[in-house]
């Protein structure tokens, strides 16, 4: 009879996994957000109330989204791959938007980084890093 042994690798591959497809999804939902954004909403609201706007809704996607990858890869709900899980998600995230940003749109990556000292930069970077803490509050929440 084989006994069941705890494997750290196994979590490490699951994590990675689990925050790849996180990111992916979530930068999918956040494409589709952001074009109805830019040219729906902050033309008439402006852009600071249109990131307000979006980003509870994509925060909600990214708890919807992380609980579904989580269950598909079997992710133990402990801190450190659910830790792991958000800091590989927030790092493809911000090297997928870093290059759209410099290959789509032609921006430098100083003005890239320059656009988080604005109203609206600063929402979408405190609403990226909910994004990357979502998989570990999850962790720790545990319903009724």
């Amino acid at each position: 009879m084989t006994r069941w042994r705890y494997d750290p690798r196994s979590d490490f591959i699951a994590a990675v996994k689990a925050g790849v497809v996180y990111c992916v999804l979530v930068f999918g939902i956040g494409f589709c957000l952001g074009i109805v954004r830019v040219l729906v909403v902050a033309p008439h609201l402006g852009e600071t109330v249109a990131v307000a706007l979006e980003a509870p809704v994509m925060l909600a996607s990214s708890w919807a989204v992380s609980l579904w990858c989580v269950r598909r890869v079997h992710l133990r709900a402990a801190v450190a791959p659910r830790l792991l899980m958000g800091v590989i998600a927030l790092a493809v995230l911000l090297f997928l938007e870093a290059g759209l940003s410099a290959i789509v749109f032609g921006r430098p990556i100083a003005a890239w980084f320059a656009q988080y000292r604005t109203v609206p930069g600063a929402i979408g970077l405190g609403a990226q890093c909910a994004f990357g803490l979502v998989p570990v509050l999850q962790a720790w929440w545990r319903p009724g």
